[in-house]
């Protein structure tokens, strides 16, 4: 492209008014609410984060061991997971901030996990399910489970429902589902849980994270009355490790736009973090948020409660035990 014979480009001129542009957005992109100024305090209040070792999870683990919550991370990689333990304890000033292992790619491991903490923790006030990933080369687990839903959905699902009678004792307590979104260009297709009818990558992405919003208001439904809330949240455009299984040049080129354009992972962190402690946000269930902690509505089909009734049906039997 030139205008009058100059390559714009190549020209300085586009370089500059680039990285201005740029800059501007990253000064608009934090915000109405800052969890900086939110003076909540959990103390006395046990908290769980999956993939807390990296990304949003672990600012989200360090703001809610800042405030003073018992906080396990849940972690799949025991060396990553005990570097990010020792900087979270040393950042918050908070020793009660613990690592336990979990693959949510597992149900097995799902199980054996939750199964540790029913038998360590008297109480749980909040879970948040933000481990995920997007591009895994295709497979099936041992659990007869495409790897993508297995991961990003199956997993947190199953988890969430071995710890309920926990929340419901901890009650008032919270559930924060970690979905994007490209949950809108999701589709339902059942038969994707064993990898059927698959497409590329970034569509399974987006079809396990559409599951996430619709089976996180109907578990929404199904706890009326308990006193345990369940929202599901979109992190924004963060600059995180979730392109890690992409092509180099796939994440050269995220990473390079992401220096201007996307949050960084502390400030994709805040609307989880806002549903999790707000006192605005008390006893709001069966919503979504979006990355400026607004209340948005989800796509159409996270809100055909016929739908949302099958789904849960069908992911409790898919993880139930043989």
């Amino acid at each position: 492209m030139s205008w009058v014979g100059i390559d714009v480009f190549s020209h300085p001129f586009w370089a500059i008014s680039t990285v201005i542009l740029g800059l501007v957005v990253r000064s608009l992109r934090r915000g109405s609410w800052d969890p900086r100024v939110c003076d909540v305090q959990l103390k006395g209040q046990t908290a769980i984060v999956t993939g807390a070792n990296t990304g949003i999870g672990k600012f989200i683990a360090l703001d809610f061991a800042r405030r003073g919550a018992r906080v396990i991370m849940a972690c799949r990689s025991e060396a990553r997971g005990r570097t990010a333990l020792r900087e979270i304890q040393e950042l918050s000033g908070n020793a009660n901030v613990h690592l336990r292992l979990v693959d949510t790619s597992s149900l097995a491991s799902v199980r054996a996990f939750a199964e540790g903490i029913l038998l360590e923790e008297k109480a749980l006030h909040i879970l948040i399910n933000n481990a995920g990933a997007s591009g895994l080369p295709r497979k099936i687990t041992s659990d007869g489970l495409e790897v993508s839903f297995a991961t990003n959905h199956l997993g947190p699902f199953l988890l969430t429902n071995l710890l309920l009678d926990l929340l419901k004792r901890s009650a008032p307590s919270r559930i924060v589902n970690v979905s994007s979104a490209m949950h809108r260009h999701g589709k339902v297709d059942f038969s994707h849980f064993q990898s059927d009818n698959l497409n590329d990558g970034l569509s399974v992405y987006n079809h396990t994270k559409l599951h996430n919003v619709i089976c996180s208001n109907e578990l929404a439904r199904r706890l009326q009355g308990s006193g345990v809330s369940v929202n599901s949240v979109h992190p924004g455009v963060v600059k995180t490790e979730v392109m890690r299984h992409y092509k180099f040049l796939v994440r050269l080129i995220f990473n390079l736009v992401g220096i201007f354009f996307f949050k960084s992972a502390e400030e994709g962190a805040t609307s989880t973090i806002y549903c999790a402690v707000a006192e605005e946000t008390e006893g709001i269930t069966g919503k979504y948020f979006d990355s400026d902690c607004s209340l948005v509505l989800p796509a159409l089909l996270a809100r055909d409660r016929g739908l949302g009734a099958k789904d849960f049906e069908i992911c409790e039997r898919l993880t139930s035990k043989p």
